[in-house]
Order: C-alpha cells, then structure tokens, then sequence
C-alpha cells in the first residue's frame, strides 16, 4: 500500500524573524504525526539551522524568500528549504566533503558546523546546490513504530 503525501507549504522572507514560524508549525505537524518530544526538539534544531542557513548566506543584503515545504507520510516526515540565493559553499561538492573529523575546529567553515548537526539529529540529509538556482536542504525523520498494528 503507498503512503499518501500531505504537503504543507511555507513561503516567508529570508529573515530570522521568520524562522520560529517554521518551527511553530514543524512542531504542531510533528507532534500531530505521534514524534516524541525529543524528536520533535531534534527536528526544530535542524530545520532552524537549514533556515538560518538560508538566512545569512543565500541573500547578503538584499533579501529574498526561503521555501520550507513539510512532506507528510505515514511513517516519515521530510521538510525541505529552499532559497534561489547564492550557496553558502559556492560551488562545493558536499557529497565528497571531508568529515569534522579531519578538520580542527577552528579550521571548519563557518556554516559548516550546522551541517554536521543536521545529519546527527536527522535519519536523512540531502544538500543541493545549482549556480543560480540556490540551495535545497532536504531533512527527513522517521517515525518510530513502538505500538503494534491492530
């Protein structure tokens, strides 16, 4: 049996203030789908660092809008954020990035730290970066099943 999407559809201006929206409705999304409240507060940190992401590095000054989309499935939640600014790694391949772990701390981008963060508290992370076309961030949760089927 496929499991229907529900979308939920965020579009607001690339500014901080506007990250707690995003993490008000994560939370009344999250919480309606049966996530704990530990995962639910892992999931506000990750999506809070996509947005922030999203926030200082895409625009610069001149300001833009930030796309967070919430993909509802039985099992699983995925949001993703999306600008059309400028990467905040122009032009690096993240697939192939060395690990924290072979970097001191005062050699790591800054930015990058919020990269690593996400992974550790997401079950999946997707980073796309297009010349031009800005940043996708896809973060996904599972939810865990602890009750069994009727």
């Amino acid at each position: 049996m496929s499991a229907e999407i529900q979308k939920i559809t965020l579009n607001l201006p690339a500014n901080a203030e506007y990250v707690d929206i995003v993490r008000l409705n994560l939370y009344g999304i999250a919480s309606k789908m049966g996530f704990t409240y530990e995962e639910i507060e892992d999931m506000k940190v990750a999506v809070s660092e996509a947005c922030n992401n999203s926030v200082l590095y895409a625009y610069g000054q001149e300001g833009g809008m930030v796309e967070v989309v919430f993909d509802v499935t039985n099992d699983s939640l995925s949001i993703t954020v999306r600008d059309e600014g400028e990467s905040f790694e122009s032009g690096a391949n993240l697939d192939n990035r060395p690990t924290l772990h072979d970097k001191d701390l005062d050699e790591v981008q800054i930015g990058g730290l919020g990269f690593y963060l996400m992974e550790a508290l997401m079950d999946d992370v997707s980073v796309t970066n297009e010349t031009g076309k800005g940043t996708k961030v896809v973060l996904t949760k599972r939810l865990a099943k602890s009750e069994e089927p009727i």
